[in-house]
């Protein structure tokens, strides 16, 4: 018989992946709704409906490009160095309740959303950081971090 804790694990496990999926669910909503909504938000002063998808690092110029919550992540991540930026402190930036296994999942969700977009790099797990510029990539040994 499980226990009590083995039990809450596993709800908040399932909670966890169904606050993704539903993000996942809303921007590929927004993906396919953009085109539709771009006329109607021109004359509108404050956008209504889906929020804005997270565009790939290469159709991108610049972070300003990101909609203000990715923005705040971002400088977040920059202010973060070599440490990076770790879902409990997204979550604060995102101005969401660092005690909620939720939202910590929800803020982790974004900050994976901007790796996939090619915005940020996860080089240690859970740690998100921007990524090198090529012109400062070391080709070899001497890496400042060292592997473990």
């Amino acid at each position: 018989m499980p226990s009590m804790r083995t039990a809450l694990a596993d709800a908040e496990e399932v909670h966890r992946r169904r606050v993704i999926g539903l993000e996942q669910y809303l921007e590929a909503l927004a993906e396919e709704n953009a085109s539709a909504v771009v006329a109607s938000e021109m004359s509108q002063k404050k956008v209504v409906g889906p929020r804005r998808a997270v565009p790939h690092r290469r159709h991108a110029s610049e972070v300003t490009e990101l909609s203000p919550d990715y923005q705040a992540l971002m400088a977040a991540a920059a202010d973060g160095g070599d440490d990076g930026l770790g879902a409990r402190r997204a979550a604060v930036v995102l101005g969401w309740d660092s005690a909620s296994v939720s939202r910590v999942e929800g803020a982790r969700a974004r900050l994976k959303r901007l790796v996939e977009r090619g915005w940020l790099v996860e080089a240690k797990p859970g740690r998100f950081t921007l990524p090198v510029p090529p012109s400062q990539q070391d080709t070899g040994a001497g890496r400042p971090g060292g592997g473990s």
